[in-house]
């Protein structure tokens, strides 16, 4: 693996949720392969599953870590080609990416979309310009577009508490106050694609994912018909794809409730995290026995580690 932007850097997601397991079982079991190796972290957002698990993630491997917040503590940076900089950007990314590379082996980088030019936003243009620029491999902790080191810690979550070999697995759209990308949960879909998951995605009308990323999904716009029979419900706010960046419904009933949990079959609750008590979910879901929230979270750490261990083992 040289580098781990999207689903379509892995060749076989069911060898790489093996790898987390095992990294799972033992984390320090490779706690030489790092060694004389930085791990440089860039943060234009912020984080924190992402920032700490990565962090433990490298450490684990013997790594070194280094961690800059760019939003406050670096030169703003220009990202577009041909511009005269005399506005309040700095410095150009063609710079920050290669002195970034020139101090580290592996970066990992978060860079969430503007929400305003779709077309901008999906051409992933950050990430893109740091793997064109650095010159070392570079792993998206969230993208403008997806969040794949989630999705892997969601797939594996899911292999650990299933109880039925194809479990039903519904991605929900959530209400929420203010604008969000659609990255984890076009992600989401992209990684239940490559699984042999019965997927479904449920969100109103106005709210549908692009199909570049739903594939094969059944696309329900009634939520108690989505939560039936299902073992896992992960719940997620997302802004509108097609009405770009707008937030076009607050309507609370498709808030995840008790009532509809009881739909499921005994489902589980999935989330990101942070979440929002009681508007995307209730104080009565997340805190019951059906939460997997905090072992998802956990497991942020041991995916961010088979993916740097493959990562390494490709540039020993």
């Amino acid at each position: 693996m040289k580098n781990f932007i999207n689903i379509h850097d892995v060749d076989d997601v069911d060898a790489l949720v093996r790898e987390a397991m095992q990294c799972k079982q033992n984390p320090r079991a490779d706690h030489t392969l790092g060694k004389n190796k930085t791990l440089g972290l860039i943060f234009m957002n912020p984080s924190l599953r992402t920032r700490l698990s990565t962090q433990k993630a490298g450490l684990n491997l013997g790594m070194d870590v280094m961690v800059m917040n760019f939003s406050g503590e670096g030169w703003a940076l220009e990202t577009e080609e041909g511009v005269i900089m005399n506005g309040d950007k700095a410095e150009h990314i063609k710079e920050a990416a290669a002195v970034v590379g020139a101090y580290c082996d592996i970066i990992g980088l978060r860079s969430f979309p503007s929400l305003k030019d779709r077309e901008l936003d999906y051409k992933d243009h950050v990430i893109n310009e740091f793997v064109k620029y650095a010159g070392v491999p570079i792993i998206s902790l969230e993208s403008a577009t997806v969040h794949p080191c989630q999705s892997l810690a969601d797939v594996l979550t899911i292999e650990e508490t299933k109880q039925v070999e194809r479990p039903k697995v519904v991605l929900t759209w959530a209400p929420h106050l203010r604008a969000l990308p659609q990255s984890v949960g076009n992600s989401f879909a992209e990684w239940m694609n490559r699984t042999d998951y019965d997927f479904v995605i449920a969100n109103p009308k106005g709210y549908d994912l692009s199909k570049e990323f739903t594939g094969k999904a059944s696309i329900i716009h009634d939520p108690d018909e989505a939560y039936k029979g299902a073992d896992f419900i992960y719940a997620k706010n997302w802004s509108s794809y097609e009405d770009y960046g707008k937030v076009l419904s607050t309507d609370e009933n498709w808030m995840v409730d008790e009532r509809k949990m009881e739909l499921t079959n005994h489902g589980k609750f999935m989330h990101c995290l942070p979440v929002r008590r009681n508007v995307v979910v209730s104080d009565g879901v997340i805190d019951s026995d059906s939460s997997i929230v905090i072992q998802e979270a956990a497991n942020r750490e041991f995916a961010a580690q088979a993916v740097l261990k493959q990562i390494l083992l490709g540039i020993e």
